[in-house]
């Protein structure tokens, strides 16, 4: 299959243990179509716009952080996937940072996210994602459990 026209599985990591299941199930689902997996870490604004020093400090972790992640992330889906994952991190709210880059890279074909499972609801992005702004999405959005087990997803995917 040409590389421009495998389908690209969007991920958006952060530290929540759900995003491990969406991550495994992109992972199948791309190796399962000759796809690939792209990853979205995003780096949210601190609060400490007075003292720029510390916020300077705090995003300097916050995006080790991420690289950390992301590289670990890429360690365990490679070998599932086929590939190794494309990589995205970016700094600002979330979900506009996520509009922005399907908005920005024609390849990305999926956006896979996990509900979470806490008593609060599906979480932020699913929840945001899931109503008037999915008519502005031009991808299809995947929603997996967040309770799901990798051996679960397996048999799913």
């Amino acid at each position: 299959m040409p590389e421009d026209t495998r389908r690209v599985f969007l991920v958006v990591v952060d530290e929540t243990p759900e995003q491990r299941v969406a991550v495994h199930y992109a992972a199948r689902r791309a190796a399962h179509t000759g796809g690939h997996v792209a990853l979205l870490y995003v780096i949210e604004p601190t609060e400490l716009q007075t003292f720029r020093a510390i916020e300077e400090l705090a995003e300097a972790e916050h995006r080790e952080a991420a690289e950390t992640l992301l590289q670990q992330m890429c360690g365990e889906i490679a070998p599932i996937a086929g590939s190794m994952p494309v990589v995205y991190i970016r700094e600002g709210r979330r979900r506009d940072e996520l509009l922005a880059l399907i908005s920005e890279e024609p390849t990305i074909s999926i956006l896979v996210l996990a509900a979470g499972t806490g008593t609060e609801g599906p979480g932020p992005l699913v929840s945001y994602l899931t109503g008037k702004p999915a008519a502005r999405l031009r991808v299809p959005i995947t929603i997996v459990p967040g309770g799901l087990t990798i051996d679960q997803v397996d048999a799913l995917s």
